[in-house]
């Protein structure tokens, strides 16, 4: 069974801290096991690392913004940023035949300060994210009416940080070889190792076989502004 034990005392037998049949001194592998969480903390800001997205839903209540995070009006693990974001039409219609609505997300505090009338309720078009800490808050615009609409968002899933030693070890099966070498990479500073070539070509060899799994990529799509009308051929007889 792979625990964080067993991937660490590979990491520091492949980075030559300890050999065949030693044992690693307990400081060392605590050292090793907070540098593997803090590695899982950063991971998680990078889509590219991340194998799933979660769909998460607040019925609106019209309020201004809705507080994202654990313990928030939508209780997750606080996220870096939205991936996407809808709303689903409650009222008149009956599951499953609910209808969604995209919605444009603002990516900057600077262009939410831009709206004028901040607090005017309608059908919402677009949707600023403030990544704050602890908690983030998710501002629908226009504001949503109470109870008509759910508001949806798109966020990372966590990959989970391991709280002892011992935890079982709960992620796709590609992600071992990448933590075990990218962990190596991380701890030869510690220990006064220059960088080995064979370890970094291998780290990043386990990182791309994570990317080319996580892979997705939307399709393109032109703002709807740039969309010019049809044009007429008046050779073909035919709009384009």
């Amino acid at each position: 069974m792979t625990t964080p034990l067993v991937l660490i005392n590979l990491a520091l037998k492949k980075t030559g801290v300890i050999g065949v049949g030693q044992t690693a001194l307990a400081e060392d592998v605590n050292d090793a096991f907070t540098e593997l969480n803090m590695m899982l903390s950063q991971w998680n800001r990078k889509r590219w690392l991340i194998y799933h997205l979660l769909d998460l839903a607040i019925v609106s209540t019209a309020a201004i913004s809705y507080s994202v995070g654990s313990g928030g009006d939508i209780n997750t693990p606080r996220p870096d940023r939205l991936e996407f974001a809808y709303y689903r039409q409650l009222q008149s219609q009956t599951p499953p035949n609910q209808v969604d609505f995209p919605l444009q997300i603002l990516e900057s505090r600077e262009d939410y300060s831009r709206i004028r009338l901040k607090e005017l309720q309608a059908i919402s078009q677009y949707v600023f994210y403030d990544a704050g800490f602890p908690l983030g808050y998710v501002y629908p615009w226009p504001v949503l009416p109470a109870n008509e609409y759910e508001l949806h968002i798109g966020v990372k899933a966590q990959l989970s940080q391991f709280a002892t030693l011992a935890d079982d070890f709960d992620f796709p099966p590609e992600y071992e070889l990448a933590i075990v070498y990218n962990l190596c990479a991380r701890l030869r500073p510690s220990y006064q190792l220059p960088p080995d070539p064979s370890i970094t070509a291998l780290a990043l060899d386990a990182l791309n076989t994570i990317r080319n799994a996580n892979a997705q990529v939307p399709r393109l799509r032109m703002p709807s502004n740039l969309i010019r009308p049809a044009l007429y051929n008046i050779f073909s007889d035919q709009n384009y």
